[in-house]
Formats: structure tokens, sequence, C-alpha cells
């Protein structure tokens, strides 16, 4: 629910009508209702006898981001997985009693959490009581695939007609870039910057016309989540990324569509290269001579 928020644009004092956020998280009202008054207790929410449940923060700052939500033991075992998978300690094929013996699990809350993780395309249905891992980009090839399937659909995205902007959503996301970008080095969020990286580019995705660009854009989106994915690049590198953004940004807002389509192409590369030494240099002439339009 708050993810919605933050991609609509909500801001403090907004109004958080039940139904309006039940069919924007495609539940019932009842599990909203549940949602609304733990995040009144939390502070997150406000209750006002007269118009109902409000917001009562701002959803790009990062102490709201830290709230302490609680998480079911599904969730929280389909992260374990996760994260074991990533550090390589799970195959790519996993069993139900394998998992049940290795986290002291019950079945039923491992097989939530498997289908959690198949739900969101992270894994897939093998024979028998097996789930085999779809391959995610974490080492020097895949992520080299990765850069080379986005670059072949992201720009085309863009270029194809069609093309619609979420306006809320990326003055949204505007917001959260620049707070990010304002923090010294040594206090950068790595899991924020991860963050905000995937819902630009879902962004982008979801702007396309074509649902099944929109679709296989999509479920890349979510093997980029896994843990991992970002190691290995400075916080040089990670600040001029959301420049970039930025600048891509700007020109999407103006519908300068071949303009943001030629930067997209220009930051997948510079990304892909991941070379900080060749960065420091300067941004490459094509971001840093745009500037965004009046």
């Amino acid at each position: 629910m708050l993810d919605v928020a933050r991609q609509r644009g909500f801001e403090a004092g907004a109004h958080l009508p039940e139904q309006q956020i039940a069919s924007l998280c495609n539940v019932s009202r009842t599990p909203v209702r549940a949602a609304l008054r733990l995040l009144t207790e939390k502070g997150v929410v406000r209750w006002e006898a007269e118009s109902g449940y409000r917001l009562a923060v701002d959803l790009t700052s990062q102490a709201t981001l830290a709230t302490d939500l609680p998480v079911t033991e599904e969730d929280e075992l389909a992260e374990m997985i996760l994260r074991d998978r990533s550090a390589r300690r799970l195959d790519q094929t996993v069993t139900i009693g394998a998992l049940m013996r290795r986290y002291d699990a019950e079945r039923k809350t491992v097989l939530k959490a498997l289908k959690k993780l198949t739900d969101e395309n992270l894994l897939d249905r093998a024979p028998g009581q097996s789930w085999l891992f779809r391959r995610a980009p974490d080492d020097p090839e895949a992520q080299g695939e990765s850069y080379e399937f986005r670059l072949l659909l992201e720009p085309a995205a863009i270029l194809a007609p069609g093309f619609r902007l979420d306006g809320a959503r990326a003055a949204a996301l505007r917001q959260g870039m620049e707070a990010l970008l304002a923090l010294p080095d040594a206090a950068f969020d790595i899991r924020e910057f991860q963050r905000l990286d995937i819902d630009f580019h879902g962004l982008i995705a979801d702007g396309a016309a074509n649902r099944f660009v929109t679709d296989a854009l999509s479920d890349h989106l979510r093997l980029r989540r896994l843990p991992g994915t970002y190691a290995g690049v400075n916080v040089f590198r990670l600040k001029q990324s959301l420049r970039e953004h930025l600048t891509i940004l700007d020109q999407l807002e103006s519908r300068q569509y071949e303009v943001a389509a030629d930067l997209l192409r220009v930051h997948l590369r510079l990304s892909r290269s991941q070379r900080p030494q060749a960065a420091s240099r300067g941004a490459p002439a094509l971001f840093g001579m745009i500037s965004r339009p009046a």
C-alpha cells in the first residue's frame, strides 16, 4: 500500500479512501482496513473523524523507509531463500523437504514462500515437489545479457507509438532521487537506490503501449531486485546513475521521446561497463549538454 502511495505521488495529508486503495492494490477492503489501522499505530497514517484516513508522513523521506512494519513468516522465509540463492548457498533447484529442513519451517510456510516467489516470477515449478530458480543477472555473463535485453526493449518502449508517462509517479520518483543524491557518500543507502532504480525503469516499462513489452520488462525487473544485483558498484557510479535518471526524466516529461531514448541507451551502456575510473573524468557529453527544456 505504501509502494502504491509512493508511486502515485501521494503527499503528506493525502486522503486514503478504503475503496480507492483496495482497487489500486487489487485486494478487498478488509485487508486495507487492517493495514490502515496498523499504519495509524505506527504514525504513518492518521485518522480524522470528518474525512477518514490521511497520510501523515512524507513517503520519500529516509526515515519512513525504515519504518518497522511486521513481516509475515512466509515473507521472511522468502527473503532468506533469495539471500541464500544469491550467495550460492542454494542450488538452482530446490525441494519442499530440503527447504523445511534447512530453515526448520513448516510445510505450509514453505509452500506460501514458494508461491510468493513463483507469483513474482523468481521461481518456476519443476516436476515433482521441486522448484527452479530463474536465472538472475548476478554474474558478469548474466549481467551482460541483461543489459543487452534492456538495450533492445527499454528505448523501444519509449519510442513505440502510444507511450504515456505517469506524471504523479514521475514527480514522486524525482523527489526521492533528489533526496538520495543530497546525502553524503557515507550515508548513501544502496537499498534505497535499488528501489528507486527499479521504480524508474518500471515507470518506463509501464508507460509502454505494448502490453507484451511491459510484461517482458516488468518480469525482468523482478529479477533485478534479488540481493547482490548491485554488488561491486561504487557510490560515485550510483550517484551518477541517479543524475542520468533525472536527465532522462526531464526529456520524458517534455515529451522529447527520441532524446530520452538516446539518453537511456547511453545510461544503460555506462551501467553495463561499470567503470567509475572512466566516468570520473566527467559525464558523457550527451548528458552534460542537455538541460531541461523550459
